[in-house]
């Protein structure tokens, strides 16, 4: 069995593993490094975890078979899942994360003898009061990362869901949660304890399902603090500093992302946190007005138009990766290029549906890392750009949130690809975006629609510029 210095040790040197983790994985160039330092502390946290178990004894055993199956399961999915399907997966995980939290503060409620926490109707107050709330916040990530994946499944529907009265009950629960809490401690009643967690569960339904898809970006990096912030206070619990460490990494890193995508998207953070923004706008009816005339092109049009353009300006979105059009669109840059056309690639915070979508598909193709540009960094060059790329990206480039103050996105920063002399726009149909509205940019003058899959088009493309 190791010793409980030589384990606090490891477990530091797991902690710093994962800042260097969190570090590397701020920028595409060093995202590989970052990941690999990820894996070799959450490799050293397992193993030394494991040896603190003691001899070889039935549990020790029974450690290994559910790490076995656990770590099986957890492949064969990040085998399978294609890159579409990655926010929904995160969300996936992100709920079984907050399930764990709940699932060992109800062992470290019902066995508090085990955890050196005192007895049964006598826990101490300080870890009654840490079980309590890593089993709330845990309770609330399962849920709310259900309805999250749920959303992004398309399972349901992707509108805000509202209905009378509904941030008052949220903020009598919340209330009701605190009171809880505090009795508890008081009584340490089981019924109490219970109580808590269905509460909890209900909170993290009600939380999610007002916010509409435009927001569901914010809502992943939201989830993903949330189910940190259970694991610290599980850790605590527990008494495991890799725990407690790793939650607040998580946490904290979670809820900076969370910020800094609010205010990218002129999103108040504690509406968007508390299931407030979308509650008052159907977007859905948004989208059902009038369709107007378009303009229609095909891959002849799109190869003209770029091959004789100084400068052409790649748009990706969500439709180039349902499409699994990067490769393709990598290979027509390389045709563009060989004609002396300058192409770069423009990347909104939000665009796809978790954060980094875009930057992990391009990556993906070898896409060079100097050719990617954010939104701050690449959006006054769409004025002098002779033709602007857009694939599947359809909220994000939408102009009516500059111009229509009753849009469900209105005030997010946009890319300004409508300033471009010339809009290719790679869609399947006019149907509006995830965030259920429709595109003012399908209807410009200097926009010229490609109705086809991103990929067959993309391909086209690449026949008739060579």
């Amino acid at each position: 069995m190791i010793s409980a210095n030589l384990l606090a040790v490891f477990y530091l040197i797991s902690g710093v593993l994962f800042i260097l983790a969190l570090r590397g994985l701020s920028s595409p160039e060093t995202s590989r490094q970052g990941n690999l330092y990820g894996i070799i502390g959450m490799g050293i946290a397992i193993g030394v975890t494991i040896l603190s178990v003691g001899n070889f004894s039935t549990g020790f055993f029974l450690l290994l078979l559910f790490l076995l199956i656990g770590g099986s399961i957890g492949a064969f999915i990040a085998f399978k899942i294609p890159m579409t399907a990655m926010p929904e997966l995160v969300a996936g995980f992100h709920s079984l994360v907050g399930l764990a939290a709940v699932f060992v503060a109800i062992s470290a409620f019902l066995n508090p003898e085990v955890f050196n926490l005192g007895s049964q109707g006598n826990i101490n107050i300080a870890s009654l009061i840490e079980m309590s709330l890593g089993s709330a916040i845990g309770a609330i990530t399962f849920t709310g990362s259900i309805i999250a994946f749920l959303k992004l499944r398309g399972i349901m529907s992707g509108s805000p869901i509202t209905f009378f009265g509904q941030h008052y009950l949220n903020l009598f629960l919340g209330l009701a949660l605190i009171g809880l809490i505090f009795y508890l401690c008081k009584t340490q009643h089981g019924n109490l304890f219970w109580t808590l967690i269905v509460i909890s569960f209900v909170i993290g339904i009600l939380l999610i399902i007002p916010i509409g898809g435009a927001d569901m970006p914010v809502v992943i990096s939201m989830l993903n603090s949330y189910s940190g912030w259970a694991a610290a206070g599980i850790g605590f619990t527990l008494e495991n500093t890799a725990l407690i460490i790793t939650g607040a990494l998580v946490g904290s890193s979670g809820a900076i992302l969370s910020y800094i995508m609010c205010k990218g998207m002129n999103r108040s953070f504690f509406n968007v946190i508390l299931g407030g923004w979308g509650a008052t706008e159907d977007a859905s009816k948004k989208g059902s007005k009038e369709q107007k005339p378009v303009k229609g092109g095909n891959a002849d049009d799109a190869a003209f138009l770029m091959k004789n353009a100084s400068s052409v300006i790649i748009v990706p979105g969500y439709g180039m990766a349902v499409a699994q059009a990067q490769h393709a669109l990598k290979e027509m840059v390389d045709a563009l290029k060989k004609n002396g056309v300058k192409v770069s690639y423009a990347i909104h915070p939000v665009a796809g549906r978790m954060p980094g979508h875009m930057n992990v598909l391009l990556a993906e193709a070898n896409v060079p890392y100097d050719e990617v540009f954010e939104l701050e960094e690449i959006n006054n060059d769409f004025a002098n750009c002779d033709v602007a790329y857009v694939i599947g990206a359809n909220d994000v480039t939408n102009p009516v949130a500059k111009s229509d103050p009753q849009s469900p996105i209105y005030g997010m920063p946009i890319l300004d690809v409508e300033k471009s002399k010339s809009v290719l726009f790679v869609k399947r149909s006019l149907s509006p975006g995830y965030a259920g509205i429709d595109n003012d940019l399908f209807y410009r003058d200097n926009t010229l629609m490609l109705f086809a899959d991103a990929k067959k088009m993309t391909e086209d493309i690449i026949k008739s510029l060579n």
